[in-house]
């Protein structure tokens, strides 16, 4: 992979009300979002949201804060 580049972060959670928000926050500490745009995907039964939100990647190191901090959180269930 070539830095800097455009990186999509999946993130799957419950479908919450806020959780859209959390996920850009804690992507935001680390990371801007590419595009205010961020593209959802609820599961069949409409009880979890897959989030793919486009960042601006400037290294390795940064994307591997990001999926931590992601990673660490209760709400979180899988990130890709």
């Amino acid at each position: 992979m070539e830095f800097p580049c455009v990186f999509p972060v999946k993130v799957m959670g419950a479908n919450q009300e806020d959780f859209e928000s959390l996920v850009i926050e804690i992507i935001r500490k680390h990371a801007t979002v590419a595009e205010e745009v961020v593209s959802r995907r609820l599961s069949r039964g409409g009880r979890f949201l897959s989030l793919t939100v486009r960042v601006n990647a400037e290294n390795q190191e940064q994307l591997d804060k990001i999926y931590r901090e992601l990673s660490v959180h209760e709400r979180v269930l899988m990130i890709l």
